[in-house]
């Protein structure tokens, strides 16, 4: 099951709420303020964009990152427990 990472820049209107919902749907949890980290199968970062960016304004920002590989320090929760 692949590694998934989401970040994200909400420009003008905070609404937060939406894009947290779906992320939640998708059993993610903050591994930082506005990172988000979950395990999906048979699904791509371009099908996850285009999913999640229905939940944000057209003028903020989002990205998507399948993980091989990562380290870190002080996370939230721990990727490898997910």
């Amino acid at each position: 099951m692949a590694l998934f990472y989401v970040t994200y820049d909400l420009i003008k209107t905070k609404d937060y709420e939406k894009l947290f919902a779906r992320l939640k749907e998708y059993k993610a949890q903050r591994v930082l303020l506005s990172v988000w980290a979950f395990r999906r199968e048979n699904t791509t970062t371009a099908a996850l964009r285009d999913d999640l960016k229905n939940y944000i304004d057209s003028d903020d920002r989002l990205l998507v990152i399948e993980s091989a590989d990562w380290s870190s320090r002080n996370l939230l929760v721990d990727p490898n427990k997910l």
